[in-house]
């Protein structure tokens, strides 16, 4: 930026309640402005002209060996850039009904707000500050007489409210200026309240713009959300990696929830084992703590597949290694064109298809005629296809004489 708008901005963050944000040119100089208002200088180089123009103008100029006001930063603590991902999952939050505001900070101190929609959140993008700080909130109410009724008996909160002529308006007041607050937001097209206190003040997920080649230079950072945490969660898994969770439900549809640190995956039934499977409760319980092999990470939908069988060998490839031989299995169904029989003695053992042509002669001349399930049959293993997940199996070359 040019020295004057820099000048101008130290200015601003000088006045009372005034904005607050840092200039630097990064290992050369920098101007730092605190809350109390005193104002550090520092550069790395030789300062004697600006010393002695300061202490001329009346002030006294103190030395330090760094700023009071030096932003610590912490490499592992989150921080999410604005960037198509960013905005893909934004605009599936709009679509969704779950996000309507979004709150542009391009100082500390100051911001702008932004009313979206599907048809609107393309155009905000482009208009958005450098290195901007993002928080999307759920949108406004145009219910402005139950927004107002809302207000609190005591303490502080910022309204947010949309005039007639689509401008969006903030005001932060305490229960003394809630008057004024209302007669305000009274004529809005819609309007929300916003608790200013901290542990209050969550947004839906935040957000720092990048710079056109997609760095995030922003030294500030935004306070990280629960969606916020999940975001970088999911930035950590790749497919073919492992994690451990717990199980926390099972959904009437058969899906199993696992909490994987905040963040619940799924396990559909087919991933649960390689064995048939009636009901996941069969295989697992919620409290259960399992490890699993990540399938596919979604990052705009937040969705995570897992797999329980991945992790082992499929025990059907054992089967493949007994084509040829000769077992007595159980009949377990029957079916137009044949009837499947179980190879192995478990409950849950791999079943095979006895085909009608493989039927011996005496059950063909009456469909099949005496065969119950539950009945023992002796086959013999023609084929095993693990990934068909098909057994071919014959009864008629399993008894001499057929």
């Amino acid at each position: 930026m040019s020295l004057e708008v820099g000048l101008e901005l130290v200015r601003a963050m000088l006045r009372d309640n005034g904005a607050w944000c840092r200039l630097e040119v990064e290992g050369a100089f920098a101007v730092h402005v605190g809350w109390d208002q005193y104002l550090c200088i520092g550069s790395f180089r030789p300062c004697e002209e600006a010393l002695a123009r300061t202490r001329a103008l009346g002030l006294f100029p103190e030395r330090l060996d760094s700023s009071p006001y030096e932003m610590e930063t912490d490499d592992t603590e989150v921080q999410r850039p604005g960037d198509d991902e960013f905005w893909a999952v934004l605009h599936r939050s709009v679509d969704a009904c779950r996000a309507g505001l979004l709150e542009e900070m391009y100082v500390e101190g100051a911001s702008r707000w932004h009313r979206l929609t599907r048809d609107t959140v393309d155009t905000v993008r482009t208009g958005l500050a450098p290195r901007a700080r993002l928080a999307v909130w759920p949108g406004l109410s145009c219910d402005v007489d139950a927004v107002i009724g809302s207000l609190p008996a005591e303490g502080l909160v910022e309204g947010v409210w949309q005039d007639e002529d689509g401008r969006i308006h903030s005001a932060v007041a305490d229960e003394e200026e809630f008057p004024e607050l209302a007669a305000r937001m009274s004529g809005a097209e819609a309007a929300a309240l916003l608790s200013v206190y901290a542990d209050e003040r969550v947004p839906l997920f935040t957000a720092v713009m990048p710079d056109d080649d997609g760095v995030v230079r922003a030294r500030w950072r935004t306070d990280p959300t629960p969606a916020d945490r999940n975001w970088a969660l999911l930035k950590s898994l790749r497919p073919g990696g492992t994690v451990t969770g717990t199980v926390t439900r099972i959904a009437d549809f058969g899906v199993t929830f696992v909490d994987i640190g905040g963040l619940e995956a799924m396990i559909n039934v087919p991933e649960l084992s390689w064995r048939p499977v009636a009901h996941p409760s069969d295989i697992v319980s919620v409290g259960q703590e399992v490890d699993a092999e990540i399938l596919d990470v979604d990052p705009v939908r937040e969705h995570v597949a897992l797999s329980l069988k991945a992790l082992h060998e499929d025990p059907m490839l054992l089967l493949a290694g007994q084509i040829g031989r000769t077992v007595v299995g159980r009949v377990t169904k029957l079916v137009p064109f044949g009837v499947f029989v179980r190879v192995e003695e478990s409950e849950n053992g791999f079943e095979g298809l006895v085909h009608d042509s493989e039927l011996a002669d005496e059950h063909l001349e009456t469909s099949r005629s005496g065969i119950r399930v539950g009945d023992p049959m002796p086959v013999r293993i023609l084929d095993v296809d693990p990934v068909r997940r098909r057994i071919a199996l014959s009864h008629r070359q399993a008894v001499p004489g057929s």
